[in-house]
């Protein structure tokens, strides 16, 4: 069992190219983005979608948004997770109940607010199944990650999919304790120096963690805070964000291949 917090120190490394959210295709040539619809019942989720462009079968990764929901920024992640090698998919939590995310950010988190455990749990076993029938995909080599509301919703999926095989959690809330000991795949946590809301609880995570014989390893980035991953947050645009994502690169690798 691995189990820790470290502090890790700052390096420079290249940034991911951006895509818009409404782009059909993304600007690296060697990946593909496109929209699509996941059934789910008589529902359908929307989803993005970034393929990685290659002749071997692909690890997959579902990344969860923000409680700002399906932003311009989530198809930028599912694009650099395409370009390390993954398929990467979003899929629009808000969209099975309302169509889509609101442009407004302050409507797009009170409807957050609103959705069911249950709900996102089935939107999600949806998103699951439907990126594990794609031809392309490793079957059942398939991770999660997640930020903020998402970094929660990554962690607490993991609680109810025992078929994970690498879970990033990007400074988001726990699941009960007691729930733990259902976590199979590896966890790893990232979080913000500055963030005691949520780095409050890391001491209890740890020793629910270390209970449930799961794997769990939680990094704090110095100088950094809440949402410190997303390019412009509360000012925390430093050399640590690109060391976080090597870390998570490293950890996928280490769990999913590449």
């Amino acid at each position: 069992m691995r189990l820790g917090t470290t502090i890790l120190s700052a390096a420079v490394l290249a940034g991911a190219a951006a895509a818009s959210a409404g782009a059909q295709s993304s600007p690296n040539p060697t990946t593909h983005g496109e929209w699509v619809h996941i059934r789910k019942g008589a529902d359908s989720i929307r989803a993005y979608v970034a393929y990685s462009e290659r002749s071997s079968l692909s690890p997959a990764v579902i990344v969860i948004h923000e409680i700002f929901g399906l932003t311009d920024w989530e198809t930028t992640v599912a694009d650099r997770l395409a370009k390390a090698g993954y398929i990467a998919v979003v899929p629009d939590l808000l969209s099975s109940k309302h169509g889509r995310t609101p442009a407004d950010e302050g409507e797009a988190r009170k409807l957050i607010g609103e959705l069911e455990d249950a709900r996102v749990t089935a939107d999600l076993d949806a998103t699951y199944a439907w990126l594990n029938a794609q031809p392309a995909v490793d079957k059942g080599n398939i991770g999660t990650i997640g930020f903020c509301w998402g970094g929660g919703q990554s962690f607490r999926y993991a609680t109810n999919n025992p078929n994970l095989r690498a879970v990033v959690v990007a400074y988001g809330p726990a699941p009960d304790t007691a729930d733990m000991r259902r976590i199979k795949a590896p966890v790893l946590g990232v979080y913000g120096e500055n963030d005691a809301r949520i780095n409050a609880a890391l001491p209890t995570v740890k020793a629910g963690m270390e209970k449930s014989g799961t794997m769990f390893t939680a990094e704090v980035f110095p100088g950094t805070g809440h949402g410190f991953l997303k390019p412009g947050r509360q000012g925390y645009d430093t050399p640590e964000r690109e060391r976080a994502w090597t870390r998570i690169l490293e950890f996928y690798r280490a769990r999913l291949g590449k």
